[in-house]
């Protein structure tokens, strides 16, 4: 968790910052509820035996406590192995009932409005704005509604100093709009790395060029037509989502339903807009139903997204933007054109850093990825419970360790300070959000995307930064990485 930026902090140099810890504190002593179930249940075992008679029935229940102190205590990756269960089962229930493969039906058709997309993303609908002429993705099941929109901005890494400290204060102020409202569930920012489809050359020749009969004009258009991706190219995109429940009395005085729906979301885009403007940020308008169709026919088909790019006609339904076929493994995801892997970005930079920390991972060249990140912002009723839920279990926990005569470590003391900074923001008026960094790597080979996500984990350690391999739940990570759809995971 991280609060926005001072709002009234302008400063000609930058100022480094420093993120909230995972917290890693359990519910008693350190341990997390699945831990201590798992104690309870060996303890329980070993009591039982001893008190039915002790002797040969304790070696019976042998397996049962020592099987509960393994999962207990034995880390598996970093994580004790009691909290990897939920994983695996989850992951062998889909290997039974076949949830691993998808293959889209092309004979049968498909019901009017919904998405051509695998796994529960099947449930989402398309609703266009009759005045913006904005696409919408409407969930039924989180009762979201999800809007997209492109922004171009110039190299932040190639700004001066004061230049980047104004636009990251600006930066601020656009996420503490967004905290205000109460009706946000969730902002995404998506960067894509895509191959350069040649649009650019395109349009130079249809602004400067001498499209006349001569042989030297049609062998240079014809060139140009015929020009292949050179490169690559960067995208951004913002998201927004909100939340209908929140939204309940604005919907139904807007008149109901999801035209009420649309016409209050309308309102937080229109605040967006302006407050990414006042942020020197160019929002190109939000894309309609087949820009959004396009975005995600690319990720799933990255071969063909340089012809969908210089052909804007193609790929412009939603009904059939989704993939072909998909293979799921414990590690990595298959589909049309490419192999996928999503990593999570588990721990942000502990120590000081400055606002371009992340330009390792960004700007890495020759990979193409998807770096996503989902904020999601807390009212600040709902903020300041849960940093007073957190204040007292700290000091709970920290006298419960006194009185066994436990030390308290580094780790403990820094996550108790964080709490305290964030209340302390909260109570001056800034918002507090919850962030989760995500990135896609794809490549059109398997010995392609290992090389890529041994480089981007590199990339991930010079940017100060921790990331983990999202195993056994790939399919719903690279929906939340690479689509532009506000998912969560």
């Amino acid at each position: 968790m991280a609060t926005t930026k001072n709002e009234n902090s302008v400063s000609s140099a930058l100022v480094p910052v420093k993120f909230s810890r995972l917290t890693r504190r359990g519910v008693l002593l350190g341990l997390s509820l699945a831990q201590l179930i798992t104690l309870a249940i060996g303890i329980l075992s070993i009591v039982g035996a001893l008190y039915a008679g002790g002797g040969i029935l304790l070696a019976y229940t042998a397996p049962i406590w020592v099987i509960a102190a393994a999962l207990t205590w034995i880390p598996i990756a970093g994580r004790p192995a009691v909290e990897w269960l939920p994983v695996a089962c989850w992951w062998l229930w889909r290997t039974t009932v076949g949830q691993l493969l998808y293959r889209r039906r092309i004979v049968a058709p498909r019901p009017v409005g919904t998405l051509a997309l695998p796994g529960d993303q099947a449930r989402l609908r398309e609703y266009t704005d009759p005045e913006t002429g904005a696409g919408i993705i409407h969930d039924p099941t989180t009762a979201t509604l999800t809007v997209v929109c492109e922004v171009t901005h110039p190299a932040f890494v190639l700004l001066d100093p004061g230049e980047q400290e104004r636009r990251v204060t600006s930066w601020g102020r656009v996420l503490a709009t967004v905290c205000r409202s109460g009706r946000i569930a969730t902002l995404q920012v998506l960067e894509r790395t895509l191959p350069d489809s040649g649009t650019g050359l395109a349009e130079w020749w249809e602004a400067h060029g001498t499209a006349d009969d001569t042989w030297a004009s049609q062998t240079y258009a014809e060139l140009i037509d015929r020009a292949g991706p050179a490169g690559e190219r960067h995208a951004t995109t913002l998201s927004l989502a909100l939340d209908m429940n929140a939204s309940a009395r604005q919907i139904r005085t807007a008149g109901g339903g999801l035209r009420g729906a649309a016409a209050v979301l309308r309102q937080e885009m229109n605040t967006l807009t302006a407050a990414l403007r006042s942020a020197d940020l160019s929002p190109s308008g939000w894309l309609t139903p087949g820009q959004i169709a396009v975005i995600l026919r690319s990720a799933f088909d990255p071969a063909i997204a340089a012809t969908l790019e210089r052909h804007g006609q193609l790929g412009q339904s939603l009904a059939t933007a989704g993939p072909v076929a998909v293979n799921e493994s414990w590690s990595r995801i298959r589909t049309d054109s490419a192999h996928h892997a999503v990593l999570w970005v588990s721990e942000w930079p502990r120590s000081l850093v400055y606002p371009g920390f992340l330009s390792p991972v960004l700007l890495s060249t020759g990979i193409q990825r998807s770096f996503s990140l989902l904020c999601t912002p807390l009212r600040s009723d709902q903020a300041a419970r849960d940093i007073r839920k957190k204040k007292v279990e700290h000091i709970s926990d920290r006298a419960q360790r006194a009185k066994i005569g436990q030390i308290e470590d580094a780790a403990q003391t820094a996550e108790y300070h964080d709490v305290l900074q964030q209340e302390a923001d909260l109570t001056a008026g800034h918002g507090v959000l919850r962030y989760t960094g995500l990135i896609a790597v794809s490549a059109p080979t398997v010995e392609e995307l290992d090389a890529g996500v041994a480089a981007i984990e590199q990339a991930a350690i010079q940017a100060s930064c921790e990331t983990r391999l999202l195993v056994g739940q790939q399919a719903a990570a690279f929906t939340a990485a690479a689509l532009p759809l506000c998912r969560r995971i």
